[in-house]
This record gives structure tokens, C-alpha cells and sequence, in this order.
């Protein structure tokens, strides 16, 4: 028993973790004027448990703080993948923009602090990283500290063991670089008068503008389409819409391909707000009527929404499965992750995707059938993807990029590579077929374990060495490592929301990417109660994590 609790093995290890994550848990739950630092209560009950003298394993640490953070980065991955691309092309340049600025101003706060107190620079870069939460620029810089003294013909161990030092000034700094992000925007929110509610309404009204299927009622008035088929004008004009109903006279018709449109008929559209003028033009000006007008004259008709629940669907196409054709319904809109999308024939489909069906109850039942429509099966996990996904983001943040004059070549990580691996999978997964499907629940579980992972392990391995760093001369690592921190980070608060007009969530993310600091934004995820930060951090995380990793390689070979 006394080495179950004061050994170092495998079972004392897994104990101190689990204590570690459920009393910092636990201590989250409370607030302070309606603020709680959440999940970072993790990190400090790790750093005290460290400093009160418990280790763990070094190999079982190094893998949870590892495997925690691909949990957690893939997970957000999974999670933003669909909306990734969408989101990159409406602000994606100006928000890496941003988050260059911010790497950029780090490094210069580091250099300008070693010349103004003629601390080593080497030293100051392990500031850094701990400043700016970046566990592989500290390794990048600590290989290239080895690298280049070595090929100078310093003797290895002795580099080896001067490179290791660089980590006191990361373990000293790192709790500084999570707690001073997470008080800059505590400070600044309401500086700025920030009311988070509102900022989150005008975030959902301009996604709702954007992306959202809109109905609409119009009356045929175009002389070109006189006479034509709804098959043959959808073909020729294209555009992105669907016919839900056709009103001629005071006859309703459920449209089919062969439907010929005739003067003075009035059609139900379902389209999206880009389309809308496109809309009036091919058919004609929107007639004043509400979508009770069709209810009550269409008995036979009903609306239905229906799952998709077969995994086989996945990627298929919609056009491709012919619902009005085979089955006499009509798909007017498709509900992904909370959103409604126009029906549009070249839609892919995936597995979670709700159908919104008109047509009879009859014929809505036998296609509820073939889409499958049981909500048992989503509470089924898809595993195999996720695991071959973090498989292959493994391999791809393993893979070396040389840069001509630097010795260490780049790396994304095992944080950066999982993280791109799962947007894609979250992109263009059902587009290939790949169900990558997860509940919500199922997905905030596996991003919750893997942060608490991670903030336990990083606690834990930088308490050992932590109170001794200070006293021994490193509370001046303190000063620098807040300065690092708070300097840049208010800047880029600043100059993103008066400069670039950024709502607060995506400066949440934007902050918390650009330090590649998970901590903050589970933070914000937890105070705010929104995932929208969740997307600007992906956004920005992979330039981000590429441009930390470099600075602290050229920070090295100025040092030296």
C-alpha cells in the first residue's frame, strides 16, 4: 500500500492522475463573482501535488500529456472540420494574420528582455515557451541547442544536459502563459464592454444570414421559362434551390421533374439567403403569403423530418438516391449540426443529417425506412476512423520540413498533425464515404478527457521543479514569462477587435490558438458556453503551432 500511494509505478501514477483531475475538477465548479478558471484548477492541483513531493512515471506521464492532447485536438477537429473551410474563406487570412502578429510580437518581447537584462537567450526562449504554452518549440529548441553545439565539437552530454535547462524557465513560466491569457481576457471583455450574450446572438444571425435555407414564395413571371419543364429549367439555370410545392390556381401540386411551369403558377422555394436575388430573377418578385397558406389547401402533404441513421449513405449524393423520383417526396432542406442547408442535388450526406421531407404520411414512412431513422443507431461510436485518423495525423506530424540554415528541421507534432488530419476527416469525410459521425455528448467526453489529461500530466511533471526554480533565481522568469504572456496577447485583443472587427469568440479562439494554449480554450468553452471559439482555434493553430516551433529554433542559433 505505501507504494500504491508514495511510489512511482504504474498504479500510483494512474491514482495521482485521477486525484489530481477529479479534486481540480471539483475546485472548477466554484466562481468568484461569476468567474471560474474551470479546468485549469486541474494544472495548479498538479503543480501542488508535484511541489508536496508525488511523482509519477516519467514514460506514464510523457504518454498522458501526449495522448490527452491528441484526444482533445482531434475531437475539436471532428467537431469543426464541417464548417472549417467556410469559416477559413470568410476570415481565415485576417485571423492568421492576427495570430502571426501575435507569435511575432512574443519573439520580440523575448529578445528585447534577454538584451535589456542580459539574461542568456537560450534561457529566455524556454520563457518563451512556457509563456506562450508551446511544448514542442521547447523541444524543437532544446534539439537544436544539442544539434549545434555538438556539430561544433561540444561534448554531447554536456550539450544534452544545457539543453535540459531550458526547461525550468518553461515549467516557471508555463502556469504564467495559461493564467495570464485567461486574466487578459477576463480583463479586457469588459474594457471594451463586452456583452459575451449578444456577441453570441450576432454570431448565430450573421451564420443564419449566411448559411442558413431560407423559404420563399414566388410567382412565375419569367417569360423564358414559359411553358418549360421545373426538370429542364433546374438543369439549364442551375442554382442552388428546391421546388418544395406548386400552386396553380388553387390547385396544389407536389412537383416532379415533368411539372411545366406556367404563367401565374406560385412555387415554394426553399434556397439560401445568396441565392435569393438569383431566385426572383429565374422565376419571379416574392408574392406576400406565409407557409400556413400551403398547409391549410394541401391536406394530403405533410412535413416530416427524418435521420439519417445508415452509414452506407454516407457520401452519397442526394441526386443520386432520387427521393422524389423513387418515392414521391420531396427533401427541401438538410439539418447538419444545428444548421439548415438547402437540398441541393449535390449534397453529400452523412450520417447524422435530418431530412426535412414533404410528401405523403405514406410515402415519408417507406423513405424513413430507407434512410434508416433510429435513433439507436447514433448512439452507436463510429471508432475506426477516429483511431486510423489519429493513425495517420501521427505519421503526418512526424514528417521533417527542412528550411536552408537551420539545423532541426519543423515539425507539426503529435498535436498539430492529428488536429489537420481530423478537419479533413470532418470535411471531406462523407464526401468519400467515411462516416465520422459522434454525438455531441460523445465528442465533449473525448475532448474533455483528453484536456484533463493533459493539464494533470503537464501539473504534475513541472511541480517537482517548480518552487525550487523560483527561489533559485527564477521568480524574475515570472516577470518575464507575464510579460511574454499579457504584452502581446492584450495587443493582438486590442487590435483584433478595434482593427479587424472581430466578435469576442473569435478573438477567444484566435488568442488561444495562436499561444497554442488548449487550457484557454476550454476555458472559454466553459464560461461562455459557446463553440465557436472552437473554430478560430483550428483556424489559426496549425500556422501558429508551425510558427512557434520555428521561432524558438531561430531564438537557439541567434544564442549561440
Amino acid at each position: 500500500m505505501h507504494n500504491l500511494f508514495f511510489g512511482t509505478g504504474v498504479a500510483h501514477s494512474i491514482l495521482l492522475l485521477a486525484f489530481v483531475i477529479g479534486v481540480g475538477l471539483y475546485l472548477g465548479r466554484f466562481k468568484v463573482k461569476g468567474v471560474s478558471l474551470g479546468s485549469t484548477w486541474i494544472l495548479f492541483m498538479g503543480i501542488l501535488m508535484g511541489h508536496l513531493g508525488f511523482r509519477a512515471d516519467g514514460e506514464v506521464l510523457h504518454f498522458v500529456k501526449e495522448f490527452g492532447l491528441i484526444l482533445f485536438v482531434f475531437s475539436i477537429g471532428l467537431q469543426v472540420g464541417p464548417g472549417f473551410f467556410h469559416s477559413f474563406r470568410s476570415g481565415g487570412v485576417k485571423m492568421n494574420l492576427f495570430a502571426a502578429m501575435n507569435v511575432l510580437l512574443a519573439v520580440v518581447m523575448t529578445w528585447g528582455i534577454a538584451e535589456m537584462t542580459d539574461t542568456d537567450l537560450g534561457t529566455m526562449t524556454g520563457v518563451m515557451s512556457g509563456a506562450v504554452t508551446n511544448t514542442p518549440g521547447l523541444g524543437a529548441a532544446q534539439q537544436t541547442y544539442v544539434d549545434v553545439a555538438t556539430s561544433a565539437g561540444g561534448d554531447p552530454v554536456l550539450a544534452s544536459q544545457e539543453a535540459g535547462s531550458l526547461a525550468s524557465g518553461y515549467a516557471v513560466a508555463y502556469p504564467i502563459g495559461v493564467l495570464g491569457v485567461i486574466l487578459a481576457i477576463l480583463l479586457l471583455r469588459p474594457l471594451f464592454r463586452i456583452n459575451p450574450k449578444k456577441e453570441l446572438e450576432t454570431l448565430k444571425a450573421a451564420e443564419d444570414a449566411v448559411g442558413k435555407a431560407r423559404r420563399m414564395h414566388v410567382a412565375v413571371e419569367n417569360p423564358a421559362i414559359f411553358g418549360r419543364k421545373l426538370f429542364d429549367v433546374s438543369r439549364e439555370f442551375g442554382g442552388d434551390f428546391v421546388v418544395s410545392r406548386v400552386m396553380k390556381g388553387e390547385k396544389i401540386l407536389f412537383p416532379a421533374s415533368d411539372t411545366v411551369l406556367e404563367e401565374g403558377d406560385k412555387l415554394l422555394v426553399v434556397t439560401s439567403q445568396e441565392e435569393v436575388d438569383r431566385i426572383r430573377i429565374l422565376f419571379g418578385q416574392e408574392v406576400p403569403m406565409h407557409v400556413q397558406d400551403w398547409v391549410e389547401k394541401d391536406h394530403n402533404l405533410v412535413t416530416r423530418r427524418i435521420v439519417v441513421t445508415k452509414s452506407s449513405l454516407t457520401g452519397k449524393r442526394l441526386k443520386q438516391l432520387q427521393f422524389r423520383g423513387a418515392y414521391g417526396v420531396s427533401v427541401t432542406r438538410v439539418v447538419r449540426a444545428g444548421v439548415e442547408l438547402v437540398a441541393s442535388p449535390d449534397l453529400y450526406l452523412q450520417m447524422g443529417d435530418g431530412l426535412v421531407c414533404v410528401g405523403t404520411e405514406k410515402n415519408i414512412d417507406h423513405l424513413a425506412e430507407r434512410v434508416g431513422n433510429s435513433a439507436d443507431a447514433l448512439n452507436k461510436p463510429n471508432l475506426v476512423p477516429i483511431f486510423l485518423g489519429i493513425v495517420v495525423g501521427i505519421i503526418f506530424g512526424s514528417i521533417p520540413i527542412h528550411f536552408p540554415g537551420i539545423p532541426q528541421a519543423i515539425k507539426l507534432g503529435l498535436a498539430g498533425g492529428p488536429l489537420i488530419i481530423a478537419i479533413l476527416l470532418g470535411h471531406f469525410g462523407p464526401k468519400y464515404k467515411i462516416t465520422t459521425y459522434t454525438t455531441a455528448s460523445a465528442n465533449l467526453m473525448v475532448r474533455e478527457i483528453g484536456i484533463s489529461l493533459f493539464l494533470a500530466a503537464v501539473g504534475i511533471g513541472a511541480g517537482g521543479n517548480f518552487w525550487s526554480s523560483i527561489t533559485g533565481g527564477g521568480y524574475w522568469w515570472i516577470l518575464y514569462g507575464a510579460l511574454i504572456t499579457l504584452v502581446p496577447v492584450s495587443l493582438t485583443f486590442i487590435l483584433a477587435r478595434t482593427l479587424g472587427k472581430l466578435n469576442f469568440y473569435q478573438i477567444c479562439g484566435l488568442i488561444s490558438g495562436s499561444c497554442t494554449n488548449p487550457p484557454v480554450l476550454a476555458f472559454a468553452q466553459g464560461m461562455y458556453g459557446s463553440d465557436y471559439a472552437s473554430v478560430n482555434y483550428a483556424t489559426v493553430y496549425p500556422l501558429s503551432m508551425f510558427l512557434r516551433v520555428l521561432a524558438a529554433q531561430v531564438l537557439i542559433l541567434i544564442a549561440l
